[in-house]
């Protein structure tokens, strides 16, 4: 039997709360059987700019992230302005009544999802980011799922704080109540499996992958996207045996990288777009010196 798939896009700024959400909304389907693809794309900013997350989610694991989305998420309405005409027909798109108006009607069978996120959760006026919580709640409903992977997944995620707990699970749950009375359904319904999926990013595996390989000394400083492989060889570099090191900036990671190699241990070393600018003038060493990095 065909499994049916559900294309989720979530949008904001840098700061609003992308990427977590992300990750309860992942779990939580997770939890009930489903696997999930998803692509990050974000700027290289602190705060500002626009992130965008999309995530296909289906019984039968996904190879990509899909083309056109069936529910948008829409955290600023920089993204609802610009991610509105790519929802299909049939498609939803959820975004807070009381802070942002689409700017353009939707695509012609296309349903708007406003949530009028003070009314169903009053930490909204403290903590703005509770409108991700209302608005995960409400997706998980639309999708045709129970509310309890998204009830477990928020009791282990602040099950150290059971105030925080309590004031998620009752944002959670009025969003998926409200779903239900006021919007209609996707079409396409996922249903609850009993299969188990890990959750792991390529960032994650990436580090895996190195480690098995016979990396033995890991240098480099905080940057995303490459942060997480950092954090992963800190959790588990001793446990294998890898020297781990984070640096003062990207000029010395790649030489102190050069030189572990260059004395015989299996190096390597991670960054992104800046990063790699700085490191330009010593991977030109590294190959005059034919050291591997």
């Amino acid at each position: 039997m065909k499994e049916p798939d559900v294309i989720v896009g979530i949008g904001g700024a840098a700061g609003d709360g992308v990427a977590s959400a992300g990750n309860t909304l992942a779990l939580s389907v997770a939890r009930q059987g489903q696997a999930v693809y998803a692509y990050n794309s974000y700027q290289s900013v602190i705060r500002g700019g626009h992130s965008w997350l999309r995530m296909r989610i289906s019984a039968k694991k996904p190879l990509n992230q899909g083309d056109q989305v069936d529910a948008l998420i829409a955290l600023n309405k920089d993204t609802l302005d610009r991610h509105l005409q790519e929802l299909i027909v049939g498609g939803v798109a959820l975004y807070n009544s009381a802070k942002l108006q689409p700017s353009y009607e939707p695509p012609q069978g296309v349903q708007l999802c406003p949530l009028p996120v003070p009314d169903l959760t009053p930490a909204y006026k403290e903590l703005p980011v509770m409108q991700n919580t209302v608005a995960v709640g409400a997706v998980i409903f639309l999708m045709g799922l129970d509310f309890t992977g998204l009830e477990s997944v928020l009791e282990s995620t602040f099950a150290k704080k059971p105030g925080v707990v309590k004031v998620n699970m009752e944002a959670a749950r009025a969003g998926y109540d409200y779903a239900a009375v006021h919007f209609k359904p996707l079409s396409r319904q996922l249903r609850q499996t009993s299969q188990h999926w890990a959750m792991v990013t390529g960032n994650e595996l990436l580090a895996m992958g190195a480690a098995f390989a016979g990396c033995k000394f890991y240098c480099a400083y905080p940057m995303s996207p490459a942060t997480h492989i950092l954090e992963w060889f800190a959790a588990h570099g001793k446990e294998l045996g890898v020297c781990v090191r984070q640096v003062e900036d990207e000029i010395s990671v790649i030489n102190m990288t050069i030189g572990a190699s260059h004395m015989g241990a299996r190096g390597m070393c991670a960054t992104s777009g800046g990063g790699l600018a700085l490191m330009t003038e010593a991977i030109g060493l590294s190959g005059m010196l034919e050291t591997p990095v």
